[in-house]
């Protein structure tokens, strides 16, 4: 029989961790998402003071108050409030660690470590815009309800497109490939080359 090359077993390995890590995650993810919405909450307060009134964190759920009236179909007027969960977008860690894992290379923990909370940021930007977005939606996109330019509404759409469609993925896939430059260049690169001989040196 055949031996598969080096990266066939880590594709098939990669996607073996996914599955497992996902289900693990999907179980810790209100505790390890929570420094998500930690960094989402500081990020909503400083960067959108007039609109948040306040933010309600917990494990598993964040709520946002918006100093933003609106009418309902009854003309009743009243206040915005979005719930959102901080792991919406974290499913971008048990993608990096099964990389992380089927590269099975060395110093694997303080890379995991890291790459955890390098991914943090990423993963706050896409709540924060999803949050924005809730609320520009509950305004009908009415600029003038929010005191925005056009250009402000349309960042807003833009960055919730691209942290809800983009980010999450992208940014497990491109931290892992720059913490594991030499399993890239040794596997990976040469495997896609067409090279499917082991690797001559030990990925540290």
């Amino acid at each position: 029989m055949r031996r598969l090359s080096p990266l066939t077993t880590f594709v098939v390995f990669a996607f073996g961790w996914i599955v497992v890590l996902t289900a693990v995650w999907s179980q810790v993810s209100p505790w390890t998402s929570y420094p998500v919405g930690v960094l989402s909450h500081i990020a909503l307060e400083q960067g959108a003071p007039m609109w948040v009134r306040t933010v309600r964190l917990e494990p598993g759920n964040m709520e946002v108050d918006f100093a933003v009236s609106v009418t309902d179909a009854n003309g009743r007027r009243g206040e915005i409030t979005v719930d959102a969960s901080p792991a919406r977008y974290a499913y971008g860690l048990p993608i990096f660690l099964a990389l992380l894992l089927a590269a099975r290379g060395k110093k694997r923990i303080g890379r995991a470590v890291a790459g955890y909370l390098l991914l943090l940021p990423a993963q706050a930007f896409s709540l924060t815009f999803y949050v924005l977005m809730q609320l520009v939606l509950a305004v009908q996109l009415n600029i003038r309800a929010l005191r925005l330019e056009q250009w402000q509404m349309e960042l807003i759409v833009y960055a919730y497109q691209l942290g809800a469609l983009v980010v999450p993925t992208l940014a497990p896939i491109v931290l892992w490939l720059w913490l594991d430059k030499k399993f890239v260049t040794d596997v990976v690169m040469r495997g896609w080359k067409g090279d499917g001989t082991a690797p001559s040196s030990t990925h540290p």
